[in-house]
């Protein structure tokens, strides 16, 4: 018989009361994803995916290897156009915007791969995510210098970083730079956070930094998307779970619903 995915108690994480709320009780559906699909030649990455993010919690995608999680980020953030379907942010079509309209829109992302300026400083690389109002010749003058400086101080003490500030990027730990690229994203007062595997390869107290800080920023408002591997963080961190196989939406419910489901278990770990 197969086992669940992880026997767990029903996680509550209630979102902030911030108004966000329909006359049912729902949280607002920020981005909401309909009939997608991808094509890759003969491969279908993605198929007839609809799926609701909603505003305050933690949703998680989950699934094993080539099921399509990133592809789908990737047509979210406009770095790949869907073959079809519609991806709508807070009532608005992104369909055929490029990656930076969709960023400048509210949507942050992370990579696997950091992407991150590595000859700059940690300080810099923060700077860099708060254009258009970085640099020297931008409005504020002094005063906004100073409010750009005091946020990067804060974002510094909540990651971790503050004594590695002139730090180069390239001269930081590994679990350092994931945290830069938290920071990064932090810096740009985005709405929606998609996080593809941030924690992996974490150290134990940089992993307990990590959900702390993923926490603190939803009970402050933000909307987390995140793809995750690790059993613990998603049983520790999920409001809710979209589980994808093969480029198809299997389930999307409460964590306790999904966790305990013997065939998505079965699905996860090969043995289908």
């Amino acid at each position: 018989m197969n086992e669940p995915l992880i026997p767990v108690q029903k996680h509550s994480n209630p979102a902030p009361d911030s108004g966000l709320t329909s006359s049912t009780g729902e949280q607002e559906v920020l981005l909401e994803i309909n009939n997608l699909s991808k094509n890759f030649g003969g491969l279908q990455a993605i198929s007839d995916v609809s799926l609701s993010l909603r505003a305050g919690i933690v949703t998680t995608l989950v699934g094993p290897n080539g099921a399509g999680k990133t592809t789908l980020f990737n047509m979210i953030t406009g770095h790949i156009q869907p073959s079809e379907g519609d991806v709508r942010w807070q009532g608005e079509s992104l369909i055929g915007k490029s990656p930076w309209k969709v960023a400048r829109g509210g949507i942050a992302r992370t990579f696997q791969d950091l992407r991150l300026f590595t000859h700059m400083t940690v300080e810099e690389n923060i700077l860099t995510m708060m254009e258009p109002g970085a640099w020297l010749w931008q409005l504020g003058g002094k005063s906004g210098k100073a409010r750009r400086y005091d946020k990067v101080d804060r974002i510094l003490e909540r990651t971790g970083l503050t004594d590695k500030r002139h730090t180069r990027a390239l001269d930081l730990a590994y679990a350092e730079r994931k945290f830069l690229s938290l920071a990064r994203i932090m810096a740009t007062d985005s709405r929606l956070w998609l996080l593809d595997e941030p924690a992996s390869g974490l150290d134990p107290n940089s992993y307990n930094l990590f959900l702390q800080l993923l926490r603190e920023e939803v009970k402050d408002g933000i909307t987390v998307c995140i793809i995750e591997h690790n059993l613990d963080i998603v049983v520790n961190i999920s409001d809710r779970i979209a589980f994808l196989d093969q480029g198809k939406l299997l389930a999307d419910d409460e964590p306790e619903t999904i966790l305990n489901d013997p065939t998505l278990a079965a699905i996860y770990f090969g043995e289908r």
